[in-house]
């Protein structure tokens, strides 16, 4: 039987596994059909396809994303001038979610806690090098 605390703590890894697919996916996707960049977009699909953890449906089961307290989208979300700041937002969000997703997983697989804690650092190089391409077209 799952307990609240488990069911809590299996909606935030939902919540986060979602969010860092999602960013990483909208940068790939920048990269591969505004950049014609396969190298780039290649190397963010493959940390897309990393990040998975063994218990996904046990996450779905835990999903309540009517209920999410900060559902509504801030103001702030709305913002995007240029893909410059598509790439950063999105960069970002993968970066964040992935902190979370490292910390969180100490908990239960150091193991899946270190696979989180390298995509991080690979999103960061990643976006330097997607940035610096930007900047020099």
């Amino acid at each position: 039987m799952e307990t609240e605390t488990n069911r809590a703590l299996h909606r935030l890894l939902d919540a986060n596994l979602n969010r860092l697919r999602e960013g990483i996916r909208v940068v790939e996707d920048i990269t591969r059909y505004l950049f014609n960049h396969p190298s780039f977009a290649l190397r963010l699909k493959t940390l897309r396809h990393q990040a998975r953890i063994s218990r996904e449906s046990e996450l779905l089961a835990s999903r309540e994303s009517t209920h999410d307290v900060l559902r509504a989208t801030q103001s702030n979300e709305l913002v995007r001038d240029n893909v410059s700041d598509l790439l950063v937002a999105n960069f970002k969000r993968a970066q964040e979610s992935a902190r979370v997703l490292e910390e969180a997983l100490k908990l239960t697989s150091k193991e899946a806690s270190e696979r989180f804690k390298s995509i991080r650092y690979e999103l960061y190089t990643l976006e330097k090098e997607v940035r610096e391409f930007h900047g020099a077209c």
